[in-house]
């Protein structure tokens, strides 16, 4: 048997790629945009893709299921529980019923209708042919069933909430006649924003989430398990609606991965006035001593397509500012696989290639955490900007500060514009970077950035408060 956990850390997502290595054929489930992974996979094992397999349809990252599909000959196969819903596929596929099988040499997969995080959501168990006919030993359960939770019910909006939660809970009853060895393989871990409460362990088993996951609690009637399901979701990030819209019509095919050309600094400050974006990949200490005016910065690290997607308009053109070539490559497969796909090029030199160019450079502070105790203390006028989760901030901020989580900032940044100068803090310096960006790009001047963040600032043993007020 073939079963591989294919992870890809920035969006917290697991693809699989599963079947028989004496057929000499896979299916391949939940592939991202970036299909050249798995065509390398099959490579290396000596085997042929003949099947592709989605779980739903997906609001997280770009679906790369058509193009590996078309690249490979592969019989595409699609959940049939989406037909008459708000999202709808509408590319050809095989249909895929609850119960159908495939057979993969000594592998053999079955389908599960396992709605409630989406109406069309299919698990599919995995048979070892040979050792076990009869019993399933895995389950791939998508976003249906993580370790430590389930898929959140709230992505078609409100209206559709309570209903896809009930159905979610039916889902849950479902799985009583499987056994407690069935290993768990869900489509993501910790990190993901499409379940709270989520687990570091990639895998688990039924046994081991009946005794220890919340909402496998069998005393939970369907009130109940609503009520707890809809207590702690995360924020829901604002792209998922495009990515199921994208992935409903079929991303464009990809193909190679490129940059794109080299873009001279004269001409990315003239592509500017025409309404592209420069995103700068680097620290923040880098970006606050020096950037190109007015862009963006998200620093390439393993939340980068996440906040690329939340924060960047997808019809946007992107020049990519880097620190090497190697980063500008993986920002574009990082960009790609949230449907990011408008990327102009990359500036020539990157951003020390701007600075040296002579054009103008703009700058902020990034001060320590006990610079900013001492200049708090002595009464300087500066507004601290929080720009962490409810949960961060409630356990302990600096006292008097602003709390706006980032993902709201875009829509309240304005408030910002014109006030004492602005210390954007986050946890460890990362989003407080993408904040200072978003605060100039409005308008904002003087503005600090606290290095390291909360984790900096607790370290330095800087005084902090639980207190609630004020905050947006």
């Amino acid at each position: 048997m073939i079963f591989e956990r294919i992870t890809e850390p920035g969006l917290s997502q697991y693809a699989y790629a599963v079947g028989c290595q004496g057929a000499k054929r896979i299916a391949i489930v939940d592939p991202m945009r970036d299909i050249d992974v798995y065509l390398d996979f099959a490579r290396s094992h000596g085997v042929e893709i003949t099947e592709v397999l989605e779980t739903h349809i997906h609001a997280d990252y770009a679906s790369g299921a058509r193009e590996l599909a078309e690249r490979t000959g592969a019989t595409l196969r699609l959940s049939a529980y989406d037909r008459g819903e708000q999202f709808e596929v509408g590319y050809p596929h095989t249909p895929v019923q609850h119960g159908d099988e495939i057979e993969l040499g000594g592998v053999r997969l079955q389908a599960m209708h396992t709605p409630g995080h989406t109406p069309e959501h299919l698990s599919w168990l995995v048979f070892d042919v040979h050792r076990s006919p009869g019993t399933p030993m895995a389950m791939l359960s998508g976003d249906f069933l993580f370790v430590g939770s389930l898929g959140r019910p709230d992505l078609l909006g409100a209206d559709a909430t309570d209903a896809l939660a009930r159905q979610l809970h039916q889902s849950v009853a479902s799985l009583a006649s499987l056994p407690d060895s069935l290993e768990i393989h869900p489509g993501h871990g910790a990190g993901s924003m499409c379940g709270a409460g989520m687990s570091g362990r990639p895998m688990s088993t039924l046994g081991y989430e009946r005794l220890t996951n919340p909402m496998l609690d069998p005393t939970l009637d369907q009130d109940q398990f609503v009520q707890r399901m809809l207590a702690n979701l995360p924020p829901r990030p604002d792209y998922y609606t495009r990515m199921k819209v994208l992935n409903s019509r079929g991303p464009a095919t990809l193909g190679p991965i490129s940059a794109g050309p080299s873009i001279t600094p004269e001409d990315a400050g003239r592509l500017m006035g025409q309404g592209h974006v420069v995103l700068d990949l680097r620290s923040q200490t880098d970006f606050g001593r020096g950037h190109v005016p007015g862009s963006v910065c998200i620093g390439l690290g393993k939340n980068f397509s996440m906040w690329s997607a939340w924060m960047l308009d997808a019809d946007t053109p992107i020049i990519l500012a880097g620190n090497s070539d190697r980063n500008v490559e993986a920002a574009v497969r990082g960009l790609v696989r949230v449907g990011l796909d408008r990327i102009a090029g990359h500036l020539t030199g990157g951003v020390q290639g701007w600075i040296d160019s002579g054009l103008e450079t703009a700058r902020h502070e990034v001060i320590p955490s006990t610079e900013l105790q001492e200049r708090l203390d002595a009464g300087e006028p500066l507004c601290v900007l929080d720009v962490r989760t409810d949960v961060e901030w409630n356990n302990g901020h600096i006292d008097g500060a602003v709390h706006v989580p980032l993902p709201e900032l875009p829509r309240q940044v304005d408030r910002f514009v014109g006030g004492d100068p602005v210390v954007t803090v986050c946890n460890g310096g990362y989003r407080s970077a993408i904040a200072a960006a978003l605060l100039e790009r409005a308008g904002a001047t003087g503005i600090i950035d606290q290095l390291g963040g909360m984790t900096a600032w607790n370290r330095a043993g800087c005084s902090t408060t639980t207190e609630t007020a004020p905050s947006a």
